[in-house]
């Protein structure tokens, strides 16, 4: 069984994509069919074996904190009217993992949020999970990497084929062919260089760095000295391009898994409705009348 229990999950980001939805709704919270986006993020991590879940958070985020809490007059109001199946729905985000909230306090960057889990984390690996990305159920990525981490020490970053008009989206990976890890499914590649957002024809590589990481933890000493760099940031992409650099002994190497399932960013308008559409399919009570519908909405 896997030693690694701790996931940081940055959540201050501003939404801006999603005005004016997001002008007093956490973006993490918009619903993706009925369940907030952020829960599909804590449920993936808690069936990796991730139960001790720390959220940087920023202002107007408390809806993020009250989901995770308890109502105890809703649920009344439920049990008056013997309405067990939502009952239970309201207490799975309760009772999923242990949820704890920091503030990041600067809008600095991603690298910045992530080395405000330091006291949190201590001195163990970690995962870090953008609430942005959807990893489909069907097909975990976080037990292939927490199992590449373990066998190879290190940090890992996932990975995954993009167009290359996409690629300044993402930090851009260079790497190196690497021996399978037992038990795995994806394959598994050195990592010996990362370029955040590149122009496409400056791209080392069509494999972009997606939001799943599970670090060690000499990647808070190697972000306290991480100039800013992209946007005036503090990267994460721009840690990790050290960390590859460094050896392991001092907790350095960065290998990435290359992911080839369903992914969904819900931080883009046209992917988040993808998500919402493909997710409601899936569901016995809600797949078969909405396929029916398509159908016809689409024939006219």
């Amino acid at each position: 069984m896997s030693q690694i229990r701790k996931v940081v999950i940055p959540v201050a980001g501003l939404g801006t994509r999603f005005l004016p939805a997001t002008k007093a709704v956490p973006k993490e919270m918009l619903p993706v069919v009925d369940t907030p986006a952020i829960q599909y993020v804590v449920e993936e991590a808690v069936a990796a074996g991730l139960t001790d879940v720390l959220m940087i958070t920023g202002r107007n985020k408390g809806a993020i904190e009250d989901h995770f809490d308890d109502v105890a007059e809703l649920t009344a109001a439920l049990e008056a009217k013997g309405d067990a199946d939502r009952i239970a729905r309201v207490r799975r985000s309760t009772e999923l993992a242990d949820v704890h909230f920091v503030r990041q306090g600067a809008p600095l960057g991603l690298g910045h949020a992530v080395g405000r889990a330091r006291e949190h984390v201590g001195g163990e690996a970690f995962a870090v999970q953008l609430g942005d990305d959807l990893i489909d159920s069907a097909n975990p990525l976080l037990p292939d990497m927490i199992a590449t981490q373990e066998h190879l020490g290190g940090s890992v970053i996932a990975l995954m084929e993009v167009p290359r008009e996409q690629i300044s989206l993402y930090g851009s990976a260079v790497v190196e062919p690497a021996d399978p890890v037992p038990g795995t499914t994806f394959p598994v590649h050195r990592v010996t260089g990362l370029v955040e957002k590149p122009a496409p024809e400056e791209a080392p590589s069509t494999l972009a760095a997606i939001g799943r990481y599970v670090l060690h933890p000499a990647v808070f000493d190697v972000l306290d000295r991480t100039a800013p760099g992209h946007g005036g940031e503090i990267q994460l992409t721009d840690a990790l391009a050290t960390l590859a650099g460094m050896p392991a002994s001092e907790g350095g190497g960065v290998h990435g898994v290359v992911f080839s399932g369903k992914r969904y960013d819900t931080g883009d308008r046209l992917d988040y409705l993808k998500a919402v559409v493909q997710l409601a399919l899936e569901r016995p009570d809600l797949g078969p009348p909405l396929r029916e519908w398509l159908a016809e909405h689409l024939a006219e």
